[in-house]
């Protein structure tokens, strides 16, 4: 559990400096360049999400089970994870409506991915690991929002097409995963 914890403060942490070291962050990007900030903040990110996963692996070998799942759970982390999918690529796709109104649906795609898991599992390593995800997209959510009222983005223009793409790709995507992806890659069946 303590490779977990440590994988989760070196990830969310440096994922974090926006919320609560902004200061810092900007010192330390002078101090190393774009380039060095970059190639740093990559290193930590790595070594954290590496931690992450090899800490949940061994976590999930002698699972603690904290309360028994409601029958049904797993379909509501379905259709929660399917818009998830929409969501992340709406982040990516130029000219979308859903990133237009949302301004930042990457973060609100680790909300919702984080509550489907929550929802679907029960175990003190699932607790941390998605409730830690959940806590951090909240708060990084809410300072992106209120860096937008500090300095608003002109609109985004948007085109039906690129919003029919962003839902189409999402919902393959979500559809490649939970079919094939999942267990090939975390050794979970989401469908049984």
């Amino acid at each position: 559990m303590l490779l977990l914890i440590t994988g989760l403060v070196l990830f969310l942490g440096i994922h974090s400096t926006r919320i609560v070291a902004e200061d810092w962050r900007g010192r330390q990007r002078a101090r190393l360049g774009e380039k060095g900030w970059k190639l740093a903040y990559t290193a930590v990110s790595l070594l954290g999400f590496g931690l992450v996963v090899y800490g949940y692996g061994l976590a999930r070998q002698t699972p603690l089970a904290l309360w028994a799942t409601p029958r049904g759970m797993n379909h509501l982390a379905a259709l929660l994870t399917l818009l998830s999918f929409v969501l992340l690529v709406a982040a990516y796709i130029p000219g979308n409506a859903i990133k237009a109104r949302l301004r930042h649906p990457m973060m609100l795609s680790v909300k919702v991915w984080a509550l489907a898991h929550l929802l679907a599992n029960n175990t003190l390593a699932d607790v941390l690991l998605f409730g830690s995800f959940l806590v951090w997209a909240v708060l990084a959510f809410r300072a992106a929002r209120q860096r937008d009222r500090l300095s608003p983005a002109a609109p985004l223009q948007t085109k039906a097409s690129a919003t029919v793409l962003t839902v189409l790709i999402g919902l393959a995507a979500w559809a490649g995963f939970a079919l094939w992806g999942h267990q090939a890659l975390i050794g979970v069946r989401p469908f049984g």
